[in-house]
């Protein structure tokens, strides 16, 4: 059998990534070839496949692990288990079909770590960029109860309408986002292209300009060192953010003033809500104990007012206390919340009543997405007039106060 080239890529059994190319006479020839070498396959390709197909790796740019991959996995991995496959070959099948390259390196180390003797949790905790303590956390509870599937049932669900609820914001924020793109574009052309020539015809003219109009000119003669500030400005705004966006003072300055927002910020208010409730009913009913859970919740709500108003709600449980109260207090969450939290922990149906809380608050952010995209379109409209209409009068008034001269005359 003639010999073909293969591209493969593979994981060393301490986690570290290689690839190559090799000489075989077929895919499962170099699948055993680098089994030899102590190496898991990810992929083999020919290399007459391989074309555009190739890995492209641009360090500190490698595609992350997002909410819907781990849903995605959380939902098939229970499939699998549900079908009595072992863990370790449920893991390596799932390795090879997602298409996340940093997962599926992650989930050849977890199968490496397994095969080491660790528990199926402990060897996810190894990885907290990728596998966050929420998902360890059930992991674990369902690992020790015998009920994994179900725990990765949960977790599908959970993170599912997780994603849901980002893409609703998404679709609330595409249309505001491309209207002012557009406008920034549009200003910033008219200012370089556009202006010059009304200046030639303006220095022909004669006499003194309006005052818009000064501006415009004045604008349209340093663009040559204001557009490379602004972009040096953007980028530097940018690496600033992502170093300061997760420590406790630029958290706690900036996500109290999130909820705040107007006009976002009970949307947001809203969201919070409906994450909470999602999660900690998740965990309550896998059987996480209500201190464990309110500590992870608190770390997922991916807002510190909340995070903060969790930490009171625990103190209060810790101490023996009611768990509603705290929520009564705190300004994070609306009343409706306390009420019905109380109405669950006096009734005994805290996690049912939670799972409602999250499914009434998830509708709400549907619809106020939808009403917040009605909001905005006549707003933005109305901003876009008002920016390229005003440069459009400030250029024409000179030509407006040379008529006003001539009729004068």
């Amino acid at each position: 059998m003639p010999l073909e080239e293969y591209q493969w890529r593979a994981v060393s059994a301490a986690g570290a990534e290689a690839k190559g190319t090799i000489e075989a006479a077929s895919e499962s020839a170099v699948v055993a070839k680098l089994r030899a070498q102590g190496l898991l396959p990810l992929s083999v390709v020919p290399m007459s496949k391989a074309g555009l197909n190739r890995d492209i790796s641009i360090p500190g740019f490698e595609k992350r692990v997002g909410t819907k991959d781990l849903a995605v996995f959380a939902k098939q991995f229970a499939g699998l288990i549900h079908a009595g496959l072992p863990l370790v070959r449920a893991l390596a099948i799932l390795a090879d079909q997602t298409e996340n390259r940093k997962l599926a390196s992650a989930l050849v180390a977890v199968q490496v770590d397994i095969e080491s003797g660790h528990s199926f949790s402990s060897a996810l905790s190894a990885h907290p960029k990728v596998f966050p303590p929420l998902m360890v956390s059930l992991v674990s509870v369902g690992e020790t109860g015998g009920f994994l599937a179900d725990s990765l049932d949960a977790i599908a669900r959970a993170y599912r309408a997780d994603v849901d609820l980002q893409q609703k914001i998404k679709s609330a924020m595409t249309y505001p986002i491309i209207v002012l793109v557009i406008a920034v574009i549009g200003v910033i052309a008219m200012i370089t292209f556009v202006v010059p020539i009304f200046e030639g015809m303006f220095a022909s003219m004669g006499g003194e300009l309006p005052l818009p109009t000064q501006i415009l000119v004045t604008l349209s003669r340093n663009m040559a060192w204001i557009l490379p500030l602004v972009v040096v400005l953007v980028v530097g705004g940018t690496v600033w953010y992502q170093r300061v966006k997760n420590t406790d003072r630029f958290r706690g300055a900036v996500d109290p003033f999130l909820l705040r927002m107007p006009v976002f910020g009970p949307l947001v208010t809203k969201i919070a809500v409906a994450r909470f409730a999602r999660n900690l009913s998740m965990m309550l009913k896998a059987g996480v104990p209500l201190m464990q859970a309110l500590d992870l919740v608190g770390r997922a709500a991916n807002n510190k007012a909340v995070e903060d108003a969790l930490h009171q709600v625990r103190e209060s449980v810790r101490l023996g206390r009611s768990f509603a109260a705290p929520l009564a207090k705190a300004n994070v969450f609306p009343p409706l919340v306390a009420q019905m939290v109380s109405v669950g922990e006096e009734s005994g149906s805290l996690p049912d009543m939670l799972e409602s809380i999250a499914d009434f608050y998830e509708t709400e952010v549907n619809a106020a997405s939808e009403q917040l995209t009605s909001l905005m379109e006549p707003i933005m409209m109305t901003v876009l007039g008002i920016l390229i209409g005003g440069m459009v009068v400030a250029l024409y008034m000179p030509m407006f106060t040379m008529y006003e001269q001539l009729g004068q005359q």
